[in-house]
């Protein structure tokens, strides 16, 4: 009982928990500003109301998850003085460099122009507000390649030297920390799976609404953004994965072996499908394997030679000492296994829309334009199997917008657990990292506070999301179909009137 609640584990958790609820609004920050910014550019160049309906009801749901997420956020950055002064006495000089780009430049340039965006509708030409919204798209990417860089050190420690006088960690060449191999990958990797979240999180909701016939118009058009977005995301996270898995397979052959359960090294290297093991033996007693697989995708050769997890741990204690380095192999194995999973039935189910909606929707023809009620809706015209597929995919759609996020949440618990033991790869252990003055009670106290905020953000955020979703895109105004030509207003009064929130 003891060691469970050990200030190392309860602070290991604390962070845990905060890193993978704040991770949640990463990848939809990311992805929603983009397309955004690109529903409003089809509005800049062609004027139609639909793309700026669409604008605005994205954007809303953009601005909520963004809040949620600066606010999560910044809790990361205190645990660092909290529970780990240690990691950050001895990495302080390497890990606050990225760290401080990323709150100077890349967070700095994202709030100034989203405050711009957000209270220059009426304010600001139609292209120079544009050029805002792109801006804290750019600002959202920068922050996210900071973060990643600080990261990929962790995972594969570069541009640094020990100073022994000191006992710490210098930084000697910061342009290697921000382009090595595992920055770039994992920059690519992240990015195009923040794409795939977003575009599953608008054809859900799309789906939502077309499944009740309401906001038609709008919500073609982000059904149609949502299901390219999210093949293409698709198609590029599973390119991306794979340089990644082979530059792991590479730096950390343990994170890997975990992830497949490999227990002893094997040229070829058989694919787990599933697998049962006992821990403490080093063996699987149930495995159902693909031969050779896992050969190519870590060698692009089926008949390479794969480590395995215990000849892997005898390398590291010789290498390092006498230790178990092993991480907990039931996490590593089933986290892969879900980010995976999750991901694929995402991407599969935004080929399956592409491929029904490939004529376009079909609609009476007694119906008007623009018209926002639709009394009958189907696919195909005169096709009782378009209808039903339609009704089917409507519900499949719905389910499939929390599907990315836990892949991404899978994704980023695989990612930091099958690092451990260590908190930098091969430099600093995580128990050498926590904080050596905080308490087993003062942890846990923290641990629960922050909990149980989170808990209350997330009934927030839910219902915030939940209510502006149902509500749909809102009713434009004479300001909104007429902005002004110069910067300042329509006329010389306006420029007397406070700014507005453009919601």
């Amino acid at each position: 009982m003891e060691l469970a609640l050990a200030p190392e584990t309860l602070a290991r958790w604390q962070f845990g928990i905060t890193t993978v609820y704040h991770f949640l609004f990463v990848p939809l920050t990311i992805s929603l500003v983009s397309l955004t910014a690109g529903l409003q550019t089809a509005w800049v160049r062609t004027g139609k109301e639909k793309y700026l309906r669409a604008t605005k009801f994205w954007g809303k749901l953009f601005l909520i998850n963004i809040a949620l997420g600066v606010v999560t956020g910044i809790v990361q950055e205190f645990q660092f003085g909290m529970n780990w002064s240690d990691y950050s006495r001895f990495v302080g000089d390497v890990f606050g460099a990225p760290l401080a780009f990323e709150a100077l430049i890349a967070f700095f340039f994202e709030s100034t122009f989203i405050g711009l965006w957000i209270f220059g509708w009426d304010k600001l030409p139609k292209k120079i507000h544009l050029a805002c919204i792109w801006m804290v798209a750019l600002g959202s990417t920068l922050s996210a390649y900071f973060i990643l860089a600080a990261n990929s050190w962790m995972q594969h420690p570069v541009g640094y030297r020990i100073n022994e006088t000191t006992g710490r960690a210098e930084l000697t060449d910061f342009w290697l920390v921000l382009t090595q191999n595992t920055t770039l990958v994992q920059v690519f990797h992240t990015l195009t799976a923040s794409f795939l979240t977003g575009g599953a999180f608008m054809v859900g909701i799309a789906a939502f609404h077309l499944a009740r016939k309401k906001h038609v118009p709008v919500m073609k058009t982000s059904l149609r953004l949502g299901l390219v977005t999210l093949v293409i995301g698709g198609v590029l996270t599973t390119i991306s994965g794979d340089r990644l898995g082979k530059v792991m397979f590479e730096q950390q052959p343990m994170k890997m072996a975990a992830a497949e359960a490999l227990w002893d090294g094997e040229g070829p290297a058989p694919f787990s499908v599933f697998a049962y093991g006992d821990v403490d033996a080093g063996h699987n007693k149930v495995a159902v394997e693909i031969p050779g697989l896992l050969s190519f995708l870590a060698h692009d050769d089926f008949t390479s030679y794969v480590p395995g997890i215990n000849d892997t741990n005898e390398a590291l204690q010789e290498q390092f000492g006498p230790g178990d380095y092993r991480p907990n192999i039931a996490v590593a194995y089933w986290g892969f296994r879900w980010m995976i999973g999750f991901g694929m039935v995402s991407f599969a189910i935004g080929v399956a829309g592409l491929w029904l909606t490939r004529k376009k929707f079909m609609l009476p023809n007694h119906l008007r334009v623009g018209e926002d009620e639709v009394p009958h809706l189907v696919l195909f015209k005169n096709q009782p199997l378009g209808t039903r597929l339609t009704q089917w995919y409507w519900k499949l759609a719905l389910l499939t917008l929390g599907f990315p996020l836990l892949a991404s949440s899978w994704g980023w618990i695989f990612t930091e657990m099958g690092r451990q033991p260590w908190a930098v790869y091969g430099v600093l252990q995580t128990r050498d990292a926590v904080s050596p003055g905080v308490s087993q009670a003062e942890v846990l106290i923290s641990m629960t506070v922050f909990t149980l905020l989170y808990a209350a953000l997330a009934v927030i955020e839910v219902k915030l999301v939940a209510k502006y979703v149902k509500a749909g895109p809102p009713e434009l105004t004479e300001s909104d179909l007429n902005p002004p030509t110069t910067i300042g207003g329509h006329d010389k009064d306006d420029a007397d009137r406070p700014m507005a929130f453009s919601y």
